[in-house]
C-alpha cells in the first residue's frame, strides 16, 4: 500500500528543467561587469523560475531551474539577447584594463 501512495504522489510530481550556462570572459573584471550588469534583471514571474548568476575567475555562471520548459526557454533566450548588448558594449567601449 505505501508504495502505490508514494507512486501516485510521485506520478503528480513535476521535476524542475534546468540550464546552465557558463561563459568565459577575457579578464576577471570583464566576468564582473557582465555579472553586475546582468543580476539586477529579476524574473519578472514570481512563480516557476529562478535564475542565479556568479562570477569564478574570468567565467560568468548562469543557472536556471524552471517548472516549464516554455517559462525556461523564454528566460534563457531574453538573458542571452542582454548578453549580447553587454559584450557588444564593452567591445565598443574597449577593455577596462586597456584605456581604450
Amino acid at each position: 500500500r505505501r508504495m502505490r501512495k508514494w507512486g501516485a504522489a510521485m506520478a503528480g510530481a513535476v521535476l524542475p528543467l534546468s540550464f546552465t550556462l557558463t561563459v568565459p570572459f577575457p579578464s576577471c573584471l570583464e566576468a564582473q561587469i557582465a555579472h553586475d550588469s546582468l543580476a539586477p534583471d529579476a524574473e519578472p514571474r514570481r512563480g516557476g523560475i529562478t535564475k542565479k548568476l556568479s562570477v569564478n575567475g574570468n567565467i560568468l555562471h548562469v543557472h536556471w531551474q524552471a517548472e516549464e520548459a516554455r517559462i525556461l526557454r523564454v528566460s534563457v533566450s531574453s538573458f542571452l539577447d542582454l548578453l549580447s548588448l553587454a559584450v557588444q558594449t564593452m567591445d565598443r567601449f574597449g577593455s577596462p584594463s586597456s584605456g581604450q
